[in-house]
């Protein structure tokens, strides 16, 4: 079970959400150190991230994003400041996209 769950609902479409999904992992792999892998598909992405005492993945579409993390015992006691940090940084990107 996901520590940490972020939705949020778009009018980006599939490709403008790819731009905004592959803008915050670059951000998350300088910012945080995460290891990202982005895997493409017809209807929907799949990304995943990880370092050492955290896990997750997001699920990127058409006209939403989620993004599911799994903290380690360390990281679990600071889960609501994590979880500000990411949606704020999911919400910027958002914002600045525009719609498809």
């Amino acid at each position: 079970m996901a520590d940490i769950v972020i939705e949020r609902a778009h009018q980006l479409g599939l490709a403008g959400a790819r731009e905004v999904a592959r803008r915050w992992m670059r951000k998350a792999e300088e910012a945080y150190g995460l290891e990202c892998r982005y895997v493409e598909g017809a209807d929907g992405d799949q990304a995943a991230f990880t370092r050492e005492g955290v896990d997750g993945r997001v699920e990127v579409g058409a006209d939403r994003l989620r993004l599911e993390a799994t903290l380690g015992f360390l990281f679990a006691a600071f889960s609501g400041q994590i979880e500000q940090r990411l949606a704020s940084s999911l919400d910027e990107l958002l914002a600045g996209a525009a719609p498809a």
